[in-house]
């Protein structure tokens, strides 16, 4: 066991070159890598989400020259949670009422989207209640199946059984003569408060009616938003969907969803806090490309429950501002820094109790050598030829183990010598005494009293 000190010595220069190799191996990936790869989706072909990300990536490969964006395709926004759940993509288009996928959390709201029920200038229709046996034109695209079933829920509010409202999917340009031929009683259109569907819709009722519609004003839009979550309430102002006439014809309120940008709750801060800083940072030049990136905005950071948490990376800029690398780094420095901090010390304890109990046990060695030594200077011959064996054993031990150090062996050889001459001396001695009384006292039988 002599050995063990400069073993264990050995094993910690090799952990701590370990440790220096692998630090300098992340430096050179670090400071060499040519690029990141960001995967995001781009949403259902040919509908806005899909726009706005063809948008976003031309301007985020301008400012981000190192950053290579893979689009991912999917055929719905359902699909595109589906993918960031199942960890095909960093960045996902989602909407507040289709899917939230479970790994998630919020960047960016990308836009707010108004769900618009518009119904002719002299209808009788004045809440969804009144839908019930009628039959109702949604615009056709990409996202006309989650339209449809977003209506689903709203009746629900009302007691009314999806299939009591029958759908008719139409162009937009299209709904208005289906509303004056009463194919259809109301349209329900989403879009924002602008260039849309909406807008579209509404413009199609007017010319094919030569009026004004309405759109419906929800009283009970809290109430509504409380009960399902998944939607807003969305306040839209006079002649926000159309000019002249003014449609609404006053400031009315309705329900609305909303689109965000998802990451995975995995993805390290200072990535999302980044990402989150460069598409605010990026707006005025998506807009225009876009112009639905007016509406890009941050989440609320004082929402105490919202639909799906914000990153915490990026709440910390939004709380706190701009940082410095090192500032932001600092935490993935502990995380890593605690544990080789910890490893380090329990390494050192080790070798340190490795080379107590090697020291203890060449002090053992050591007195056993001394004792022996002692213990032959009063032994008969019997009692010599005992502790020869046991010294024997005892040089065995301390020659067999290797790797002691240069004063270790001083200690160890002087020992043995010093051992060793006591032997020689004690048998000299009995051999002498032997010789002078004819006899060996040791072996001579007793004498009868």
């Amino acid at each position: 066991m002599i050995g063990l000190l400069a073993k264990s010595r050995a094993l910690a220069v090799a952990v701590a070159l370990a440790f220096l190799g692998l630090g300098a191996a992340l430096a050179v990936i670090y400071l060499f890598s040519p690029h990141a790869v960001l995967r995001i989706t781009t949403g259902p072909e040919g509908g806005q989400a899909h726009r706005f990300i063809e948008a976003f990536i031309k301007v985020a490969q301008a400012r981000h020259p190192r950053i290579r964006i893979k689009t991912v395709t999917v055929d719905n926004l359902r699909a595109s949670a589906d993918a960031l759940e199942q960890g095909k993509v960093n960045l996902a288009v989602i909407r507040s009422d289709v899917r939230l996928p479970a790994n998630g959390e919020t960047l960016v709201i990308l836009r707010h989207d108004a769900m618009a029920f518009i119904t002719p200038h002299h209808s009788a229709i004045s809440s969804l209640a009144d839908l019930s046996g009628k039959t109702i034109a949604i615009p056709t695209g990409p996202a006309q199946a989650d339209n449809s079933h977003a209506l689903d829920i709203l009746l629900s509010y009302y007691n009314i059984a999806p299939e009591k409202v029958k759908r008719l999917f139409l162009d937009a340009g299209d709904i208005g003569t289906a509303v004056a031929s009463k194919k259809a009683s109301a349209a329900l259109a989403v879009g924002p408060v602008g260039p849309g569907d909406v807008v579209t819709t509404v413009a199609s009722i007017e010319h094919a009616t030569r009026a004004a519609p309405k759109i419906l004003d929800f009283d009970d839009a809290d109430s509504i938003v409380k009960r399902f979550p998944i939607f807003e309430s969305a306040d839209v102002p006079q002649g926000g969907f159309h000019a002249r006439p003014e449609v609404p014809d006053d400031d009315v309120t309705t329900i609305g969803v909303n689109y965000r940008f998802a990451v995975p709750i995995t993805m390290p801060d200072i990535v999302a806090n980044a990402i989150g800083r460069s598409i605010l940072a990026a707006k005025g030049q998506l807009m225009n490309s876009s112009p639905l990136a007016g509406q890009i905005e941050a989440p609320d950071v004082s929402d105490t429950n919202p639909l799906l948490p914000i990153h915490p990376g990026f709440a910390d800029y939004l709380n706190n501002g701009d940082q410095s690398f090192f500032d932001q780094a600092q935490r993935y420095l502990y995380i890593v820094g605690i544990p080789l901090s910890v490893g380090a010390s329990l390494l050192t304890l080790l070798v340190s109790t490795w080379s107590a109990r090697g020291a203890k046990k060449d002090r053992d060695a050591l007195r056993r050598l001394v004792a022996l030594a002692n213990d032959a200077t009063t032994a008969d011959r019997a009692r010599l030829e005992s502790l020869e064996k046991e010294l024997h054993e005892a040089v065995a031990a301390s020659v067999n183990a290797s790797g002691a150090g240069a004063g270790d062996q001083w200690k160890t050889a002087l020992a043995v010598q010093h051992a060793m001459r006591r032997f020689e001396q004690r048998r000299a001695a009995l051999s002498a005494a032997s010789g002078a009384e004819g006899g060996s006292p040791e072996t001579s039988p007793p004498q009868p009293q």
